[in-house]
């Protein structure tokens, strides 16, 4: 743990490049696979889940396997900070401040929000309390001026500013999602496939996870290709389209001349449903169904949004899910969760005021 070391590609990605030279190892490693008994599946489906949101560093879920190999760059490089950039509610900038500040490294993070609110103090709900704990700088945006400038300027223009002001950033794209950050999931693929290979875990047919910002299904869907894995892997998108996410995604795997066509890897599922970070009832009703039935609580904007597209595909055709051996990417973000509180609260009426005798 924080320790830095030497990092070798498995066997069936040196020809991959670039490839890191080092890594930082930040994630509690590897986290487990374990059967997951979801009510009312197809016949003899199983469902298996790995369970990244448990890698550690406050709940940083899959975040901190992009992390490992980008703070390790930006030490490399010698920065003294570090900027990211996501939504108010982002799980990303979150892993970001805490792993930034465990290495010693100033962070700042430039969050988008409405545009009734980006003058005011943004509160401490969820993962920005965990921000602000650490010290991480608050640059908010609104919406409107996100989608105006976009976040590779809005990032350019406070790594310029910092220059000025005498510092060494070391800029981190949106969900750490380039072709560096791929290589988190890149190994997390070799980890899987150790974990089938020791027998903890069946084969799977299916390999199932949220697409947020790519980076994380680009290395997911290359590693299962590559390796001895060979599952059909489904993304399902929380943003954007199917369409974004292909093009995003080639464009990640030509940065490390991976010679593969993003369509033939991954099949990816419009999830969006209301919109990014936007949860209907029938979305917080399966987390909260799941979450009693079987203890495992999803974020509402990327695993919950996956598990329901899942379900829905389930349902729309039985036949082709009878039987398989599913495996569900759980990439954390509980934090999240604090955002919709007021929606949730009424699914959880289960209280009252004990009668004492």
């Amino acid at each position: 743990m924080l320790s830095k070391g030497a990092f070798s590609p498995p066997d069936w990605a040196k020809h991959l490049n670039p490839a890191p030279s080092s890594i930082y190892c930040l994630a509690q490693l590897p986290s487990p696979i374990h059967r997951w008994d979801l009510p009312n599946l197809p016949a003899d489906t199983q469902v298996w889940i790995k369970r990244d949101d448990l890698t550690g560093m406050q709940l940083s879920g899959n975040k901190v396997r992009k992390l490992e190999f980008l703070l390790a760059e930006a030490k490399l490089q010698g920065a003294d900070c570090v900027i990211t950039i996501g939504g108010i509610q982002s799980n990303h900038c979150r892993a970001t401040a805490v792993a930034a500040r465990y290495l010693d490294l100033d962070c700042y993070l430039i969050l988008r929000t409405s545009k009734v609110l980006v003058n005011e103090d943004p509160g401490l709900v969820g993962n920005l309390l965990v921000e602000r704990l650490v010290g991480a700088h608050v640059e908010l945006v609104s919406k409107e001026e996100y989608t105006k400038h976009g976040s590779e300027a809005l990032g350019d223009m406070l790594v310029e500013k910092l220059r000025a002001q005498g510092r060494k950033p070391y800029l981190i794209p949106v969900g750490g999602s380039n072709s560096l950050g791929t290589w988190g999931y890149i190994s997390a693929a070799q980890e899987i496939e150790q974990q089938i290979e020791a027998g903890t875990c069946p084969r799977f047919d299916e390999i199932v996870m949220a697409c947020g910002s790519g980076g994380t299904t680009a290395g997911l869907a290359l590693g299962n290709h590559l390796s001895m894995i060979k599952s059909k892997v489904h993304g399902y998108t929380v943003c954007d389209s199917p369409d974004y996410f292909y093009d995003y995604i080639q464009g990640l795997l030509d940065g490390l001349h991976a010679q593969v066509d993003s369509r033939d890897i991954v099949r990816l599922v419009d999830a969006k449903g209301l919109g990014y970070a936007l949860s209907s009832t029938g979305e917080l009703e399966l987390v909260k169904e799941i979450s009693e039935a079987t203890g495992v609580i999803l974020d509402p904007v990327y695993s919950g949004k996956a598990l329901h597209g899942m379900v829905k595909d389930m349902v729309c055709d039985a036949k082709y899910w009878t039987g398989k051996k599913v495996l569900f990417i759980h990439t954390g973000g509980l934090l999240g969760m604090f955002d919709k509180l007021q929606q949730i609260q009424p699914l959880t009426g289960n209280w009252r005021r004990m009668q004492i005798m």
